[in-house]
């Protein structure tokens, strides 16, 4: 990434969701600053830069090609491998091809649609906070899932799933809603888990260790859907 990408990204926007944070902590600085002095400014103040970048919301060039899957988050890969959707999605228990990615808390938590199609299902479940690097977290931790339809029938799956400090799972799209590649559907604060889970028949080109790109690391190529004889 050339310096100039680099600065870009740090300088980006907030995500909506991190202004009630970033307006606090200023207020904070300013206000304790002048009544307390440095020991509340200096504290404040590194708490709404570091919340200016953890919201940070850059744009991402999306590829083009139609039938590209891309990372519907930033992050490094830590599972792949079949696994069976959540339940409460209805997806059926067949095991599936699924790419976990872990975010850390500086990496852009933004999530992004996978691929184009309609949202036919949102479901949150309450659970723990375990360390979302983990393959338990998928089971045990708080979550919100949703299944994306694509127009020639493929059913995906994704999943935010909170972290071992993150607290609140943000999700702006709702049931019925079209999504375009790569488009917003949500933020995850202070660290946590994505997962995809991809059509039957679909198969990874990523592997663990790799590092993704919300909106632009190609995850997977749907192949073409063959007409019954």
């Amino acid at each position: 990434m050339s310096l100039s990408s680099t600065v870009r990204m740090v300088l980006a926007k907030p995500h909506p969701a991190g202004k009630p944070f970033i307006y606090a902590g200023a207020a904070v600085a300013i206000l304790g600053g002048l009544v307390l002095g440095g020991w509340v400014f200096w504290p404040a103040t590194f708490f709404t830069l570091f919340c200016l970048y953890f919201f940070r919301d850059p744009e991402r060039v999306v590829p083009t090609r139609h039938h590209a899957v891309v990372a519907p988050a930033d992050g490094r890969v830590v599972l792949v491998g079949p696994a069976v959707p959540p339940a409460e999605l209805g997806l059926g228990d067949a095991p599936r091809q699924r790419v976990a990615i872990f975010l850390s808390v500086l990496d852009v938590h933004v999530n992004r649609a996978p691929i184009e199609g309609r949202i036919t299902k949102i479901a949150y479940r309450h659970g723990a906070f375990v360390n979302a690097a983990l393959d338990k977290a998928s089971e045990e931790n708080e979550r919100n899932a949703l299944a994306i339809r694509t127009t020639d029938g493929r059913d995906f799956a994704v999943v935010q799933i909170a972290g071992l400090i993150a607290r609140r799972i943000v999700c702006t799209v709702r049931e019925g809603d079209m999504v375009n590649t790569g488009e917003r559907f949500g933020i995850i604060r202070f660290g946590s888990r994505t997962d995809l889970y991809l059509p039957e028949g679909v198969k990874p080109l990523v592997h663990v260790g790799q590092t993704m790109i919300g909106g632009e690391t190609v995850i997977a190529e749907l192949p073409p859907v063959v007409a019954p004889r």
